[in-house]
């Protein structure tokens, strides 16, 4: 066994009801005093209650989807004008990711508070959009300090939107399992995170005011976010980074709708993997396994329902293949990417329309 791995800095808080005390706590630690506080503006009450007892002297709520970078340039200016010395992002992937966006150029510390389950808060990766190009990297400067995780802070979150979200941190976990960078504690916090996920997910579609199920997926989703992060991005997240920023795609879904179809086309080629992901889900399979899960969730189905041309298809292929990682398990072909995009978009049965090409 030969590998390295890196284990980034960050103090994670796992504090049920107590959002408030732990983020003014949190923000006195790193020495705040001028705090600017990003939320959407359908999350700012929820955000001033979260941050009352913080010195704030700014609240953004230009909050946009894949972060454009008009959105960013706006945000770093309003920063810079307040001298704001400590971020706090209030929200989901969106706001964690424009928090990152200002972190980049100006190394502001950020403590993170996520209300969904996107996993951004966890990784030194960010994302910036441009006209219909998206442009991600990653940079320690934008890793957030602090993360505060509160289960009580996701009641609010639709089921269908939970569903969604958590699923895009499973698919963190699955690309983590053959990712360029991917080592055996990648792995292994993947493996525990979809044991987690699988577990919390249907919880919390039985019972959506429910702490349990909501504070599994919170957990799932952090461990998928810290494996991949370590991992890097594989086919999975290129072909979902294309088709969100080129066609404006709405970003949990578009990660829950395609899982199945990358699982279903890298599995034969990746038996270890596939025996770990099949293993955390308790299944036979790993595409056995992820299928019951939706099944039990009632998951996103179909690209053509979020909005995808299936006249888009040609043109996402020859963006797709451009990113594609050079270890991806399985030889990426235009006409087997065509068929898998072709089948995500339709919402077929990702075995019989994906898993058995060669």
């Amino acid at each position: 066994m030969r590998f390295e791995h890196e284990t980034l800095a960050q103090r994670v808080c796992f504090t049920p009801g107590e959002a408030p005390a732990t983020v003014r706590a949190e923000v006195q630690r790193l020495g705040g005093s001028r705090v600017m506080v990003i939320a959407a503006a359908t999350e700012a009450d929820l955000a001033e209650r979260v941050t009352a007892e913080v010195p704030v002297v700014l609240r953004h709520d230009e909050v946009v989807m894949h972060v454009p970078v008009e959105s960013a340039e706006r945000a770093r200016a309003a920063a810079a004008a307040h001298e704001v010395d400590l971020l706090v992002s209030v929200g989901g992937g969106s706001t964690t990711g424009l928090a990152k966006a200002i972190a980049l150029t100006s190394a502001i510390p950020i403590v993170a508070v996520p209300t969904t389950y996107a996993g951004s808060e966890a990784t030194s990766v960010w994302g910036l959009t441009e006209g219909a190009h998206k442009t991600t990297g990653v940079d320690a400067r934008v890793l957030p300090r602090s993360v505060v995780y509160d289960a009580t802070l996701t009641l609010s979150l639709p089921v269908a939107m939970s569903v969604a979200s958590g699923l895009n941190a499973l698919a963190h976990c699955v690309d983590s399992m053959w990712a360029p960078r991917t080592d055996p504690v990648d792995q292994a916090l993947a493996g525990e995170g979809i044991r987690a996920l699988a577990a919390g997910l249907p919880a919390v579609v039985a019972d959506p005011a429910g702490l349990d199920g909501r504070e599994r997926v919170l957990y799932g989703a952090y461990l998928s976010a810290v494996a991949f992060s370590s991992a890097g991005s594989g086919l999975h997240h290129k072909i979902c980074h294309v088709l969100g920023g080129t066609y404006d795609l709405p970003h949990a879904q578009t990660h829950a709708v395609v899982l199945p179809y990358v699982l279903a086309f890298n599995a034969p080629a990746a038996p270890d993997a596939e025996r770990r992901i099949a293993e955390a889900f308790g299944s036979a399979s790993a595409v056995e396994g992820l299928q019951g899960l939706r099944d039990a969730v009632n998951a996103p189905r179909a690209l053509r329902d979020h909005g995808f041309d299936e006249a888009d298809i040609d043109d996402a292929v020859d963006a797709i293949l451009e990113v594609v990682p050079a270890n991806n398990p399985r030889p990426v072909t235009s006409h087997g990417l065509r068929g898998l995009l072709r089948a995500a978009w339709q919402g077929t049965d990702p075995l019989t329309t994906v898993g058995e090409e060669r």
